[in-house]
């Protein structure tokens, strides 16, 4: 059943979030990443496969564990965000925003009338019925969110357009994909790289819209407080595991190294 969107509450009362991006399809990791206290996560379809039976049990465990599941559709397709949606996934996370045109698609197919077109199913989003369609629709125009990641050239240049789209709840940066739309593929930290993304978080402050800075530092950080960002995705849990079991075995092997009389041992 649809649950209150605590993300958009946080957001709505100008707190700060932080959220991780889930890169390793397991219900189990997600629950993981809720209890340790992130506010949301985003669900990747774009560059991981998932099918949809483990997608909706990764939002089932999301929500067990008190943290806003969002979804990255692989595209702008309604047919993709549909079924995201129909998961239980309490907002979207559109890639490559480039138009007026794609924010406007993305909003008309993840809201019912009169917000958009959003096709309409029961299930689990319903409670199997438990609320009537016509207030689950209400719900679900007020509660799920659309976020339109921008990371394209094109996109900064059309970012007037495509944030006056109504419906457009928050906007996140893309800098490695920034970083090969401007000709400087995998330099996320060049100066053209962060102006761009500097003059995304000021046109979402202009408009009041909130701004989702990526962090996977704790420098990076600072670059977010700059631009104003009251959200921060923290990087991705391939990354966080990765370094976490790396640092976990080198921490031993140095120890293993040491003379026995450090360590207390009597020989």
């Amino acid at each position: 059943m649809l649950q209150t969107n605590q993300l958009k509450r946080a957001l709505a009362d100008g707190k700060t979030v932080f959220g991780l991006l889930n890169s390793i399809p397991s219900p189990l990791l997600v629950e993981m990443i809720g209890y340790a206290g992130y506010d949301f996560v985003i669900l990747d379809m774009e560059h991981v496969c998932v099918n949809p039976e483990t997608l909706e049990n990764m939002v089932r465990a999301a929500e067990c564990a008190g943290i806003t599941p969002l979804v990255r559709v692989p595209n702008v397709m309604p047919e993709a965000i549909l079924r995201a949606l129909d998961c239980g996934a309490q907002g979207i996370v559109v890639p490559h925003v480039r138009s007026r045109a794609e924010a406007e698609q993305a909003v008309a197919a993840s809201r019912y009338y009169p917000l958009g077109n959003r096709g309409i199913s029961g299930g689990r989003t319903t409670g199997f019925g438990a609320i009537d369609l016509p207030t689950y629709f209400e719900r679900a125009n007020s509660e799920i969110m659309v976020v339109a990641m921008i990371e394209d050239k094109e996109g900064v240049d059309n970012l007037d357009a495509i944030l006056s789209v109504a419906g457009i709840d928050m906007v996140l940066e893309g800098a490695i994909d920034l970083s090969q739309s401007y000709g400087v593929p995998g330099q996320a930290q060049h100066p053209t790289v962060q102006s761009a993304i500097e003059k995304i978080a000021t046109a979402c402050l202009d408009r009041c819209i909130p701004f989702c800075a990526v962090s996977r530092t704790i420098d990076q950080l600072g670059n977010g407080k700059k631009w104003s960002a009251q959200a921060y995705l923290l990087g991705d849990d391939r990354g966080v595991s990765f370094r976490a079991l790396k640092a976990h075995l080198t921490g031993f092997r140095q120890l293993g190294q040491l003379p026995e009389q450090i360590m207390g041992i009597n020989p």
